[in-house]
């Protein structure tokens, strides 16, 4: 999906014989779609005009944002790390509790 410098590969405007391009659309497609799906659930649709799949040289797929507003950018960078920081804590709770039924588990016997 990126070439030597880590960039992503152009675009697929002229089509190669041999490449899965409707597979790596098709992936596009969907995860695109969830993306909007969860934008319009917080009212940020409007933000994200230009959301669409598209595909590479490669047949990689790819979710385009299209041009956003910095403020988009930073909401959604926002987002991203509230879900992670979500994640962890949920991921730790977890961890803690698994440990201290080990630990009566073991005391137990």
């Amino acid at each position: 999906m990126t070439n030597r410098w880590g960039v992503v590969a152009k675009r697929a405007e002229n089509l190669m014989p041999g490449v899965p391009y409707v597979r790596g659309w098709a992936q596009a497609r969907r995860s695109a779609g969830t993306l909007a799906a969860q934008l319009t659930t917080l009212g940020l649709e409007s933000d994200f005009p230009g959301l669409t799949a598209d595909v590479n040289v490669s047949g990689d797929g790819l979710v385009r944002l299209g041009s956003i507003r910095p403020e988009a950018a930073l909401m959604l960078a926002e987002l991203i790390v509230s879900g992670l920081m979500a994640e962890t804590a949920t991921h730790a709770d977890t961890t803690a509790e698994g440990t201290r039924a080990a630990g009566r588990s073991s005391s137990a016997a």
